[in-house]
């Protein structure tokens, strides 16, 4: 099954990706950060790792305040760098592991983890800063990643101990996917000691940064019972962020060798990069298959069911574009144009010919084999003037008198708040 190579740790700061873009290399100053992620990129090629899963946090660039989430997922197959307020950086879209994304995200979620799943977002500074210089080639890393956003800038957040017990179902996850090639390495970005806001600002502990290292390596169970106040008070605020961390390290094994280590403190954030090379042992294939059974237990005989059709991330994928133009009837001006133009609309979104056919002939259950959440052809339906239960009867291949029969009352209503 899949192999987990090693992890690795890295500073995600701006600084990182301005150095890159403005050729600091050779720059006293700054050369000290490509001399740490040079050995890190010597490393990932020379374990030919496949599979990079990024673990970072947002800068409230993509992901805002009206809906946060602790933990959510990539699922997507491609990654694009964000624009954080003066242009999105000239480094290429990376290639996304959809099979590899959606096993984990059934895995953790079957673990009792809360996970929240996102398409379609570009990420930030603190998954591209350090992927553009663990892979700094113009065309981009050739590799594909996975990449999970840790919401730590709005409390509460999970604690160093959630962390590092998701880091334990992030393994099980990796070495029960199947394909024995794959080699993958848990990236974890962040810290170290650093406060951006406040009076605080600027506030820096290098001992301890040193000391969270030692422990991580050789006893992260101390820093898994540390607050987050604790945090904060010995590496600034924002630096706390390094629970982030732990999610790498319970991912490896108590056996790690540390193959690489360094610091360094320029200016706002004490820069560093690790890495560990996991020597745990591999699961046996009958421990793998049974965590395979446990990701899929819950939905085990559902695909018996006639007429069926569960809304899972394969499907929200692969209609993806038909679910977001059905879901944006909710703006006034969409659903004008939606009436008004539906042809330039349709050609705007970049619809196929099958997707324009099924929306303006209202064919329903095609929709829902297509891929379309029934949630979408509800707000269609509201849009066309077609109450839910005429769409039921279609659906079922009835005549609204039939369907109609076979409930108690006979009625008609819908999403629609008009009268």
């Amino acid at each position: 099954m899949a192999k987990l190579i090693g992890g690795i740790g890295a500073s995600h700061s701006p600084t990182i990706g301005y150095a890159k873009d403005n050729n600091k290399d050779n720059d006293p100053g700054w050369k000290p950060i490509f001399t740490g992620f040079q050995v890190v990129q010597e490393w990932v090629e020379k374990q030919n790792i496949d599979v990079l899963f990024m673990i970072f946090n947002d800068h409230i660039t993509s992901f805002f305040f009206d809906h946060y989430s602790p933990f959510v997922l990539g699922v997507d197959d491609e990654y694009r760098p964000a624009d954080e307020g003066g242009g999105a950086r000239n480094y290429p879209a990376v290639k996304g592991h959809v099979e590899l994304s959606r096993h984990i995200a059934q895995s953790l979620v079957a673990d009792e983890f809360d996970l929240s799943v996102f398409q379609k977002k570009p990420l930030d500074h603190g998954c591209f800063s350090p992927l553009s210089m663990i892979s700094p080639q113009v065309d981009g890393w050739k590799g594909h990643i996975v990449p999970l956003q840790v919401g730590v800038l709005q409390f509460p957040i999970p604690n160093a101990k959630r962390c590092y017990k998701l880091g334990k179902s992030l393994r099980k996850a990796i070495e029960s996917f199947p394909d024995p090639e794959l080699r993958v390495a848990v990236v974890a970005t962040g810290g170290l000691s650093h406060q951006v806001h406040g009076e605080r600002c600027g506030f820096n502990n290098v001992e301890w940064d040193q000391r969270f290292l030692e422990l991580l390596e050789h006893a992260p169970e101390e820093l898994v019972q540390m607050r987050l106040a604790e945090y904060a008070e010995l590496g600034g605020m924002e630096g706390a962020e390094v629970i982030m961390w732990l999610i790498m390290r319970g991912a490896l094994s108590d056996k790690v060798r540390n193959v690489h280590s360094s610091t360094y403190l320029p200016s706002m954030t004490n820069i560093a990069t690790v890495i560990f090379e996991d020597l745990g042992t591999t699961p046996t294939e009958q421990e793998q298959e049974a965590h395979r059974e446990h990701i899929i237990h819950e939905l085990v005989g559902v695909e018996k069911l006639e007429g069926t059709y569960p809304f899972d991330l394969a499907r929200a994928h692969s209609a993806y574009r038909l679910n977001d133009f059905l879901h944006r009837l909710i703006e006034p001006q969409h659903r004008q144009r939606f009436k008004s133009e539906p042809q330039a609309l349709f050609e705007e979104y970049g619809l196929t010919a099958q997707e324009q056919t099924m929306l303006t002939e209202l064919q329903w259950i095609e929709m829902i084999r297509y891929g379309v959440s029934f949630f979408m052809l509800e707000k269609l339906g509201a849009v066309a003037g077609v109450p839910n239960p005429h769409i039921y009867a279609s659906m079922r291949g009835e005549d609204i008198e039939t369907f109609q029969k076979s409930r108690n009352v006979s009625m008609n209503y819908s999403v629609s708040g008009g009268k």
